[in-house]
């Protein structure tokens, strides 16, 4: 699984993902750091990677554009650095592996972590 960082998570990311036998690159090292979030997306999906996030408009993103990929991993914490959440994070990796390869939101909290599969369809 290749995992593309969004600017709002430290780089630091990047080798705790390696560590851990994932292939993780920090969006600072392949794009324009002020690049909109749709940028980052198509960049993604182009290049075979997930986005990790902490950044609620990617949702907003996957759901209107009633896209299927690429897949996010939202982290909804106040503290994102490895050394707090890593270990939480890499479990959900692994629990969550095959709808991440499919295409799917997973969020991620301190508590647990929820699964939506792509494309996001309204309810009505």
């Amino acid at each position: 699984m290749k995992i593309l960082l969004d600017m709002n998570l430290p780089p630091s990311w990047v080798e705790f993902l390696s560590v851990h036998n994932f292939e993780a690159v920090h969006w600072s090292s392949v794009g324009d750091g002020r690049a909109a979030d749709s940028e980052i997306l198509d960049w993604a999906l182009d290049n075979g990677y997930m986005v990790f996030t902490h950044d609620l408009d990617f949702t907003t993103l996957l759901a209107i554009t009633d896209a299927s990929g690429p897949s996010v991993l939202q982290l909804r914490s106040q503290d994102v650095l490895p050394d707090a959440v890593g270990m939480h994070v890499v479990s959900v990796l692994r629990a969550h592996t095959s709808a991440l390869e499919d295409g799917a939101l997973v969020t991620v909290d301190l508590v647990s972590s929820r699964v939506r599969l792509l494309p996001i369809r309204r309810t009505e």
